[in-house]
């Protein structure tokens, strides 16, 4: 099988054309978003200052080594506040490095471990302390319930455990601690092996999996503490907590409430059409988030928010490294994208998690013009209730058709007018303003 061409006067272009003649693009406006905001936080004072109150309750003595689990995507200034966190132990006279806390991603592999780190700037260079990567796991024991828990290698060995981490709701369930520090144990240092663990366990059953395994591990390891990072809407760093030692999963309960009101939202209940300009994992462990889409595919219900009737997603981040997770949450994407797709990658997201659906290819068309034509089609006629945003972590701006623009509050700008949508004549679908 081969996928569409679709090049100016190609077959293909000239049949998939004829197929989605009379298709009418809606018109659209851009419009800035009034997204929950909080006060800038002051790194330079509370990253220091929340490590030191850790260091202080922990009375590790001078030299201790202490192994720093990070590596969670797309944390806003995440590689500045590591370097705070490794010069504030190394002040305190103890020997920090920081270890790769990212379950099966980048496929497990040190080598695809050490890339991610390094396109999230967590270098040796960068943070000023060793980056240990391993592929290796230590069976630290078993759960009450029989589940194997599992750690890094680098991590087992260190003198100390400092976890660092952002909160934020899950992409594959709805629970009281979503995705943070109590994850990062279970999944993040659990490797691979701690991965398949939680996700066996189905979206039923990952929170509970993820609690008791924590519970474990902080029974188990010299875990010295932890930092919560919380986002705004705009993705800035709205807080940074330190959580001691202890029942982080009922720490973590009001941290995650406050995370959940940040969280970026689409203010729709229901559209017809969304068009997302780029999917990736820099962007969303699912390429998209799901919270954001309002589907998680995971063969039970969908989440509670946005019903979308078709997504179309156009490109594949390059920072994404071909690894296409997600892409099985749109209904129709591009050549291009199915192209960039490098499948073992993507394939060891779903045999980790068990959610086949979100890695099986939607229909894909020749061009970004014909994508969104194709869904259109699928759609029939009226007025169209059409968004398009940039991707799932930047919804400052997005682009809505008319009925839609009629039902925004007053509190949201508009920023153009509405005009027709423009393709370059390759069919690549161009930017609204300079701003997008």
């Amino acid at each position: 099988m081969s996928l569409p061409t679709g090049g100016p006067g190609s077959a293909d272009e000239f049949n998939f054309t004829n197929l989605l003649a009379g298709v009418e693009f809606p018109e659209m406006a851009v419009v800035r978003l009034n997204l929950p905001v909080t006060e800038p936080v002051d790194l330079t004072r509370r990253v220091p200052d929340a490590v030191r109150s850790l260091v202080d309750a922990s009375g590790l003595p001078a030299g201790t080594t202490v192994a720093v689990a990070a590596g969670s995507r797309g944390i806003s200034n995440i590689s500045i506040i590591l370097r705070l966190v490794v010069k504030t132990l190394q002040e305190a006279g103890l020997q920090p490095y920081v270890v790769a806390a990212m379950g099966s991603h980048g496929g497990g592999t040190v080598a695809g471990q050490e890339e991610i780190l390094a396109v999230l700037g967590i270098t040796e260079e960068s943070i000023g302390a060793p980056v240990r990567v391993t592929a290796d796991a230590v069976l630290l024991g078993h759960t009450a319930s029989g589940l194997p828990v599992y750690c890094d290698a680098e991590a087992a060995a260190a003198g100390a455990v400092l976890v660092v981490n952002r909160i934020k709701p899950h992409t594959s369930f709805q629970g009281e601690i979503g995705s943070g520090l109590c994850k990062m144990l279970a999944v993040g240092l659990g490797k691979k092996e701690g991965a398949a663990v939680v996700h066996g366990r189905g979206p039923a059953g990952m929170e509970e999996a993820i609690t008791s395994i924590a519970r474990f591990m902080l029974d188990r390891l010299p875990v010295m503490g932890g930092l919560a990072i919380l986002e705004d809407g705009y993705d800035r760093t709205a807080r940074v907590t330190a959580l001691p030692p202890g029942d982080w999963p009922e720490q973590e309960r009001s941290l995650y409430s406050e995370a959940v009101s940040y969280l970026p939202r689409l203010p729709f209940a229901d559209v017809d059409l969304l068009i997302v300009d780029e999917m990736g994992k820099n962007i969303s462990g699912t390429g998209m988030d799901t919270n954001v889409l309002g589907r998680w595919r995971t063969g039970g219900p969908e989440p509670p928010g946005l019903r979308a009737g078709r997504v179309v997603v156009l490109r594949l981040h390059p920072a994404s490294h071909g690894n296409a997770n997600g892409v099985g949450l749109a209904d129709v994407t591009t050549r291009a994208l199915a192209e960039a797709v490098d499948f073992p990658a993507t394939y060891l997201n779903a045999l980790t998690s068990t959610f086949v659906e979100r890695v099986k290819l939607p229909m894909v068309m020749p061009t970004e013009k014909l994508a969104i034509a194709a869904a259109l089609k699928t759609l029939g006629t009226g007025l169209i209730r059409a968004v398009r945003i940039k991707n799932t972590r930047e919804l400052e701006h997005i682009a809505v058709s008319p009925p839609l623009l009629a039902e925004l509050a007053e509190s949201h700008e508009q920023v153009t007018p509405v005009a027709p949508m423009q393709f370059s004549d390759d069919g690549r679908l161009l930017d609204p303003t300079d701003g997008w």
